[in-house]
């Protein structure tokens, strides 16, 4: 690998950059995107539980806030607990737009990195080839010819080796961001109808 990049020429640092973010971007969206940190089992359960005994004080809302994103939507809907369905159901969702937002963050760098990291290897093989050409790489034997082109190729087979699981995991982060939303949703509807008596404790 590391003859690899060597023969990529100074092409291959602005690669080698995006492959560093692209791994720091996958380890640290790995860890903030847990199920158990982003909507933990058995929240709605408890707020429900203290809800029918002691109401929602603002220090439980408050500390339902600072829980976890599904409990700053949550929170949202218990501080307008005593306004109308609607206005509970408006601060619920602004709440989750803002938190939706926070779970995306760093995903549309990671798939930058994944559509341009192909275009950058190809520019190191087109300045690889420049180089060969220009510098008279055409009157050696056919094997010369031949191991100067596969040296140009490396920029190319670097930036593919960095989009592919670049775009694996921005795909994931994606579709797990989309099911953490629903899921919250589902979670806050229920709040609500709880709250307005629509549906049993």
């Amino acid at each position: 690998m590391f003859a690899m990049f060597q023969a990529g020429g100074w092409p291959m640092w602005p690669l080698l950059l995006a492959s560093v973010i692209a791994v720091a971007l996958i380890i640290e969206r790995s860890i903030s995107l847990r199920r158990s940190r982003v909507v933990p089992s058995g929240l709605l359960d408890r707020i429900i539980s203290d809800l029918g005994r002691h109401g929602a004080p603002p220090e439980m809302v408050s500390r339902v806030a600072a829980h976890s994103p599904l409990g700053r939507v949550l929170a949202a809907g218990l501080r307008n607990i005593k306004s109308s369905r609607e206005i509970m159901k408006e601060s619920i969702e602004e709440a989750g737009r803002a938190v939706a937002h926070d779970l995306e963050r760093f995903l549309t760098t990671l798939g930058t990195i994944a559509v341009i990291s192909p275009l950058m290897g190809l520019f190191g093989t087109v300045v690889g080839m420049i180089e060969m050409f220009a510098g008279g790489g055409t009157t050696g034997t056919p094997e010369q010819v031949a191991h100067g082109i596969a040296m140009a190729l490396h920029a190319t087979a670097f930036g593919i080796i960095i989009a592919v699981p670049a775009t694996i995991f921005w795909r994931y982060f994606r579709r797990l961001v989309d099911d953490y939303v629903m899921d919250m949703e589902q979670k806050a509807t229920m709040l609500v109808e709880v709250a307005h008596g629509e549906r049993r404790r």
